[in-house]
């Protein structure tokens, strides 16, 4: 341990990875073997927490935690380990063969009466809902457009002009109150919570650990540049309208203005995302490195996977 008092406190465990690593990071135990993560389930909490601990460490860490620890070899090895057992079960769950164009144009498709997370708000959620939703989407608005903030290095020409000016929105463009994570923390407080960055990291189910993993695990690997466009392509292709139904929940439901405004600022920067995305970021990967389009569909149909697992669960959750 260190006197390293920056960053949320360390999680609870929930296996035998998430122990290791975690007793690891305290400096009271040692590392599960990397062996052990190839019969670990790719999707379930204890590898999950496991690999979201790891790729904390390339965010703001955890208090009492050495900061060398983030390019520890042994860690890093665990840590491999933990991300091909994931990366190998999303390439075999969420791999597309259909051509980047239609996976693109799936994304537009809206349905007349639809059954997902932001329908179910929209029309029938209740305060405690709106809650329980933000506790885990808080683990990555908090950290919102960070992940994606890696693949810039990584890119070139009109693919990282169009990159920098979509993070350039999420980041506030040069205004400090504006920024969405601070937006997002500000929702968290008209709704009563806690807007400590990492406060909620124990009450975080699996599928939305897999769902900042996998910005993490897509960011951090040049290989997977693609994946990580295609990630960010679903994402604001989608979010328009998503938004604007949890904008009504917010104002349905008396949430507060707060609550409401981080809604309906994403129906409107996303509106314009959306095309800057298509047209800049993904057209000019795609104009200098077009062997990338299979990479490019695998990050659009690998968020859905991830993004219908979570719906799924909290839906599940509800109704029960």
């Amino acid at each position: 341990m260190s006197d390293e008092p920056n960053g949320p406190s360390l999680p609870k465990e929930r296996g035998a990875l998430s122990a290791g690593v975690i007793a690891y990071l305290r400096g009271d135990g040692v590392l599960p073997d990397p062996a052990e993560a190839r019969d670990a389930d790719p999707y379930g909490d204890d590898l999950q927490l496991a690999l979201y601990v790891c790729y904390e460490l390339h965010y703001r860490g955890f208090a009492g935690v050495r900061p060398e620890l983030e390019w520890d070899p042994p860690l890093l090895a665990v840590r491999v380990a933990l991300e091909q057992r994931f990366l190998d079960a999303l390439r075999r769950d969420a791999t597309t063969t259909e051509p980047l164009d239609d996976v693109l144009a799936d994304l537009q498709v809206e349905p007349v009466h639809g059954t997902g997370v932001s329908w179910f708000l929209q029309e029938r959620g209740e305060l405690r809902h709106l809650r329980a939703y933000a506790v885990q989407r808080s683990l990555y608005h908090l950290k919102e457009a960070d992940p994606h903030a890696w693949v810039l290095p990584r890119l070139s020409g009109r693919a990282k002009a169009g990159m920098a000016a979509i993070e350039y929105d999420e980041f506030g463009a040069g205004r400090a109150d504006r920024v969405h994570a601070q937006l997002f923390a500000d929702l968290m407080s008209d709704l009563g919570l806690d807007a400590t960055y990492g406060r909620y990291l124990d009450e975080g189910c699996a599928p939305m650990l897999a769902l900042v993993n996998l910005m993490s695990l897509f960011g951090l690997h040049r290989r997977l540049r693609g994946a990580l466009v295609g990630h960010f392509a679903a994402v604001e292709i989608t979010s328009s309208p998503a938004s604007r139904r949890l904008a009504r929940a917010m104002k349905r439901t008396g949430a507060g203005p707060a609550a409401e405004f981080f809604y309906t600022e994403h129906v409107e920067a996303d509106a314009v995302h959306e095309q800057v995305v298509r047209r800049e970021v993904v057209g000019g990967l795609l104009e200098q490195e077009p062997e990338l389009a299979p990479d490019i569909a695998f990050g659009v149909t690998a968020t859905a996977f991830v993004e219908d697992r979570l719906g799924d669960r909290l839906l599940a959750d509800w109704r029960a």
